[in-house]
């Protein structure tokens, strides 16, 4: 494990990240294989940096998260950390107060029945309206722990509320990123390298499995990063991209493999380059 974590983190951009955790689960013949992850958002998906394979079908286990972000904390220091993002699962008093204390900020959906104060969430917050964004006036105890809490509505009338520790305005800016693991999970699977095929069930391999496909695609993924600030991809109607970055750095990756093995070197030189931040510009320009 500690191998593949040290290949991925070189990759990431410089300064601070935004951690996402969630899981991803599918189901080979009678056997759930469900896997929690955490990783680095990076131009719209979630680069996984450390994993495991759970042995229950269902939701994790509060210990089972602390071991990952320990054993991240390794090699990704809580100051290189910008938060972190996640579902209503990886909620409870005993992940509150751990985080807090590894000095990890916290953006976390929680339910509308949790308890704020002496209040539940939805009491707090019935009257707000789609488009609308509240914010509790004073911190609160959620979980024992005093954080701010926001809330909005979605067009089908759903709350969101938040547990955070940043501002109001920066919670929803983060938070919308949490998405980013949905889009890496559904590359991962049956819209890209087709994770769900495997027949593998046993577990340690399942992990390694895990570890080389999340090369695989970081590697497509950082080389479309770099192609797409030459070569654009066309943006259609409905406001998104013809082909996702990791479709477009897999198909160039093809490419230069298949039919151009001269130019592969000049690949390879982006390819072992770590990620620029989002906006920015390419510091070195390989052109082939």
């Amino acid at each position: 494990m500690g191998f593949f974590i040290a290949l991925l983190v070189v990759h990431l951009p410089p300064g601070k990240v935004l951690l996402s955790l969630d899981r991803t689960n599918w189901e080979h013949g009678e056997t759930p294989i469900n896997f929690l992850v955490l990783g680095a958002v990076v131009h719209g998906f979630t680069l996984p940096l450390i994993w495991v394979p759970l042995d229950q079908s269902g939701n994790s286990h509060t210990y089972a998260r602390m071991w990952l972000v320990l054993k991240l904390l390794r090699a990704l220091p809580a100051k290189r950390w910008l938060g972190l993002v996640a579902d209503r699962e990886f909620i409870g008093a005993e992940w509150f107060r751990f985080l807090r204390r590894q000095g990890i900020k916290r953006a976390i959906r929680i339910r509308q029945t949790d308890m704020l104060d002496d209040m539940k969430g939805k009491e707090w917050f019935e009257h707000v309206q789609h488009g609308h964004f509240h914010e509790i006036g004073e911190k609160v105890f959620v979980f024992g722990e005093l954080m701010r809490v926001v809330a909005t509505r979605s067009p089908v009338g759903d709350l969101s509320i938040i547990a955070t520790d940043f501002s109001a305005r920066k919670t929803w800016r983060l938070y919308k990123q949490r998405w980013s693991i949905e889009c890496t999970f559904s590359s991962f699977k049956k819209r890209g390298f087709d994770l769900e095929r495997t027949g593998m069930t046993e577990r340690s391999r399942l992990q390694r499995l895990f570890g080389l496909v999340t090369l695989a695609w970081m590697f497509c993924l950082r080389l479309g990063v770099w192609l797409s600030q030459t070569w654009p991809i066309p943006v259609l109607k409905h406001g998104r991209r013809a082909v996702s970055l990791v479709r477009h750095g897999a198909q160039h990756l093809v490419d230069a493999l298949r039919w151009k093995p001269q130019q592969f070197m000049a690949v390879l030189e982006v390819l072992i380059q770590p990620f620029c931040p989002p906006g920015a510009a390419e510091s070195e320009v390989v052109t082939y």
